[in-house]
């Protein structure tokens, strides 16, 4: 067990047991460059899940920017409502409501929350580049990894200051609309009782956004059929990156669709295809060639993910190339993080080193 993860810490570990032959890792570049300063002659390794890990935050960055494409994926048969144009009700193809969705400026925002914004997407993104992980830039910068996360998924800081890059503002109405179609349908239509109703629920928005809400119903005389939600950009990852034999039909009808709507998506999800093949059949002399078909395409978000894969070239093909994994040493962390929460989290290194040991 090693106190930290600095590379550091990681060349006095190897200094202190030469031998080392091969040594697998994530991508961090502090493991990298603790391994190149204390055990220059071994190996290096890069994990195949991690690099799968990265090529999928790649793939995420990318269908976040055509979320509108994602439409093509549910039934948009029901007309458009040209009445129904509030922000409330500019879900993706919610009672068929299409009108474009304007996005909220930065000047919008105060200045206060756009300037720190801005600053954070800066630094983020320049320990990113500078090889820094996650976790290291959290406890850098005093935030939340999720925060982390999301600034680093980001491509520009405008989607950060753009309602978050979902292209839509939350609505203050959005948990309660369920609750509205329900009494809608046992025959309470009258917009001051609903607006008391889900007032007393909870609701802090004003009797506007109800009432715009409500007119589509009125106008049909009747509930609207709500179409099919789109999928969410995080479940069109998962099917990009699973086996196609491994999809349900649903699933794959779905991706067709998307697919077939975007040029882009369809390249991507080829790209990505194309790698998998080569990492589960250990074609690691095939790296250069993907990744030359990378740059020649459109495509921003893996070549980002490609600019990092050629900084750490030579242990992603011996990754690509050799059987070697991380597994055993992910099942480890685990063991020690559950060891650690039995303890509230508050054991120090020694004890938890103890621990580890005794439980063996």
């Amino acid at each position: 067990m090693l106190t930290d993860r600095t590379a550091e810490t990681l060349t006095a570990w190897l200094q202190a047991h030469p031998g080392v032959e091969i040594i697998c890792r994530d991508r961090a570049a502090a493991y990298a460059e603790g391994a190149r300063e204390g055990a220059p002659d071994a190996l290096q390794v890069a994990d195949r899940w991690h690099v799968w890990n990265n090529l999928a935050g790649a793939v995420e960055r990318t269908v976040a920017r055509h979320q509108k494409c994602l439409n093509a994926a549910v039934d948009t048969a029901a007309e458009p409502n040209p009445d129904a144009d509030s922000d409330a009700d500019q879900q993706h193809g919610q009672y068929g409501v299409t009108a474009p969705v304007q996005p909220v400026q930065p000047e919008d925002r105060t200045d206060r929350i756009a300037t720190r914004t801005r600053e954070r997407y800066t630094a983020i993104h320049a320990l990113l580049a500078d090889g820094v992980g996650i976790r290291a830039i959290s406890a850098r910068l005093h935030l939340a990894r999720g925060t982390v996360r999301r600034f680093a998924r980001a491509d520009t800081v405008e989607e950060l200051l753009t309602c978050n890059g979902t292209g839509r503002r939350p609505s203050l109405l959005d948990e309660f609309k369920p609750y509205l179609r329900q009494r809608w349908g046992e025959g309470c239509t009258n917009a001051a009782a609903l607006f008391a109703e889900v007032k007393a629920r909870g609701y802090r928005g004003g009797q506007k956004i109800l009432r715009e809400y409500l007119r589509p119903f009125r106008a049909a005389g009747r509930i609207p059929e709500p179409l099919p939600k789109p999928p969410s950009v995080r479940r069109v990852v998962g099917w990009i990156m699973s086996d196609p034999s491994n999809m349900d039909e649903e699933g794959q009808r779905q991706l067709d669709a998307i697919l077939a709507a975007s040029s882009q998506l369809a390249a991507l999800a080829g790209h990505v295809r194309a790698f998998a093949t080569m990492m589960c059949g250990l074609r690691g002399h095939e790296l250069e060639e993907w990744m030359n078909a990378v740059d020649a395409d459109d495509q921003p978000g893996l070549r980002s993910f490609v600019v990092g894969l050629r900084r750490d070239q030579d242990a992603v093909t011996a990754g690509l190339t050799l059987p070697y994994n991380s597994g055993p040493v992910e099942g480890h962390v685990n063991r020690i993080k559950m060891i650690k929460r039995q303890m509230y989290g508050r054991a120090k290194t020694d004890l938890l080193r103890k621990r580890v040991l005794l439980s063996d």
